[in-house]
């Protein structure tokens, strides 16, 4: 009951601040857009029109992510990208490009509806519970001023009788505001992803245009890869084995007039083999790890646990296998991650977190790595962690990173997958 009734006022209090968003806020920015696009014929609006859209992004995103940590509800945001406003003909350019995205007549349609259907559903919780207390305020002596003349709901204040029966009104009304309070809440932000949420066409350009850039990326990153082996190769194991062929040659001249020296040559080319067969192993767990391949993506990451410098606390729970592509990503976007904290946070203690869920949307691989290091990764900056975004981009995956000064640091990577076999 506790926890019902603190979730009620929270419900409440969260109502009153939309209100304020609701009816304030949208609904001054959809007097000052419908102002500002009437005055283009004007040629004032090409310049005024980009900065209010600007605001009105700015307001429904504001909105995206209270509806996210207050209801857990997640609307996209469906905008285009915009050209430079760097001079008059950009700025035009700029407006015209805004008027011609769907995106911004679904945000001019919600201003409205916000104003007036999500005013309502934000002002409800806080209004049951004022109109339950209500009724024991009267019950509480007000009766003998209002008697005669107020109406509590459906109840005429006529005497201690009437007021009796407007505390228990009250308190039915405050019990349903604990039932109901957090629903509308929610309704609220149903209404928002109802209308500003992208739309299918929109979803499909934003999926084409991220195919177009993960496309690249791969093509990218294959043909780097190619160069790293091929520089391996030729650098390390080709390097030993020619070696090894000259000396056998070597050998094979000695052996009869020099039997001595053919011996030691023979001992460096079987050092030389010996390192060169090391090489190429490396170089083939580099390209897809054994265990990787044999064990799986769980087994593979708890044994990237046990190498590591520092302690690592492995929580790993996957009950089956995923596609080769999808634990190959997986597997090395954890090696860089954990590669990074021993390196560069300076963390005395690490936690990895590996596990599968079933979702609405489908099943996802989430991956979290904690460190208690020194803080401060901005993913911004070396190519190591846009190197796992690249990676992960490939399969529709995701990569968040909190790292406040002076730590910790959490890196959280989702990859949509399914898997392929238990």
């Amino acid at each position: 009951m506790r926890g019902r009734v603190r979730d009620a006022l929270t419900a409440a209090a969260r109502g009153l601040a939309l209100c304020v968003l609701s009816l304030g806020v949208s609904l001054a920015l959809f007097i000052a857009s419908v102002l500002s696009i009437a005055f283009i014929v004007l040629g004032v609006g090409l310049f005024t029109t980009p900065a209010v859209t600007h605001l009105v992004r700015m307001h429904a995103n504001q909105r995206r992510q209270l509806a996210r940590d207050w209801a857990g509800i997640t609307v996209r945001p469906p905008y285009r990208a915009l050209p430079p406003a760097d001079s008059v003909g950009g700025t035009v350019a700029r407006c015209t490009k805004l008027l011609r995205d769907p995106a911004t007549w679904r945000d001019l349609a919600w201003l409205p509806a916000d104003a007036v259907l999500g005013f309502v559903t934000a002002l409800l919780p806080a209004a049951l519970i004022a109109y339950g207390v209500e009724g024991f305020v009267i019950f509480a002596g007000v009766w003998r001023a209002v008697q005669h003349n107020y109406w509590y709901a459906f109840i005429p204040v006529e005497g201690f009788g009437t007021a009796t029966l407007c505390a228990g009104l009250g308190a039915l009304l405050i019990a349903l505001a604990a039932s109901v309070n957090p629903y509308f809440v929610k309704g609220h932000f149903l209404i928002v992803k109802g209308m500003i949420s992208p739309s299918r066409g929109a979803q499909l350009a934003q999926r084409v245009e991220r195919l177009y850039e993960t496309r690249h990326d791969a093509v990218d990153s294959s043909a780097a890869e190619l160069r790293r082996i091929e520089r391996d190769l030729h650098d390390g194991a080709q390097a030993r084995l020619v070696s090894m062929g000259m000396s056998l040659g070597t050998i094979e001249a000695l052996v009869e007039k020099d039997p001595a020296q053919a011996k030691k040559l023979l001992a460096q080319a079987r050092e030389n083999s010996a390192e060169a067969l090391t090489e190429l192993r490396d170089l083939v767990r580099g390209i897809h790890p054994p265990v990787l391949a044999e064990r799986g993506l769980g087994d593979a990451a708890r044994a990237l646990a046990l190498r590591m410098q520092v302690p690592v606390e492995a929580d790993v729970e996957l009950e089956g296998r995923f596609a080769e592509p999808v634990e190959s990503a997986a597997y090395f976007a954890i090696s860089e991650v954990l590669t990074n904290a021993a390196k560069h946070a300076q963390a005395g203690r690490v936690w990895l977190d590996v596990h599968y869920s079933e979702t609405a949307a489908g099943g996802m691989l989430r991956i979290a790595v904690t460190d208690d290091g020194r803080g401060g990764a901005d993913p911004r900056k070396g190519s190591g962690m846009a190197g796992i975004e690249r990676r992960l981009g490939q399969f529709d995956g995701i990569l968040a990173v909190s790292s406040p000064p002076g730590g910790p640091t959490m890196v959280t990577m989702e990859i949509p997958c399914d898997p392929v076999g238990r």
